[in-house]
């Protein structure tokens, strides 16, 4: 299996926020934005690998600012690193001003999605090969998040969480 680079997976979804994607506020509601993210996360995904995949966590989302009524929110979604059959996916949130075309990030956040058989079974993915500075920053990153997510659900002992313990060290 080829690796790729996170180029290949790029997924980018614009949106608008409308009066019902808003709470008493005015603001972009949470959950609305998770399921956006969820969405365009599992198609770079699957535009990684070629299969279908299963959102398998949501490891960390930051909400960073409000995103008001009638902004245009524009997800970038890539493959920051895959395992053997699951990835991890990097979602950068922009929101452009209506009126003035500013552009600020907004938020962000990781999923993790599997690729699955038609049975639901795990099956490989291609790796990742990061090219830019940021994609290798993340990438490094990747394994360290996913160990401690692993013993965060006490599915690893800490003892043997090698890329966290070296930050210690």
């Amino acid at each position: 299996m080829k690796a790729k680079t996170p180029k290949e997976s790029l997924t980018i979804q614009t949106q608008i926020v409308l009066p019902n994607d808003t709470n008493t506020l005015g603001n972009l509601f949470g959950g609305q934005l998770l399921q956006w993210m969820d969405i365009v996360s599992s198609i770079a995904a699957h535009r990684h690998c070629k299969r279908v995949v299963v959102t398998a966590s949501v490891n960390n989302v930051s909400f960073n600012i409000p995103i008001k009524h009638a902004s245009l929110v524009t997800l970038e979604a890539k493959v920051s690193r895959a395992f053997t059959s699951s990835m991890e996916v990097f979602i950068d949130v922009w929101v452009e001003d209506h009126v003035t075309g500013e552009k600020v990030k907004a938020n962000e956040a990781i999923y993790t999605f599997v690729a699955v058989d038609q049975n639901g079974s795990p099956l490989p993915v291609p790796e990742v090969n990061p090219e830019t500075d940021e994609e290798k920053a993340r990438y490094e990153g990747a394994l360290r998040r996913k160990q401690l997510s692993l013993i965060l659900a006490g599915k690893m002992k800490p003892t043997e969480a090698t890329e966290l313990k070296a930050l210690f060290a």
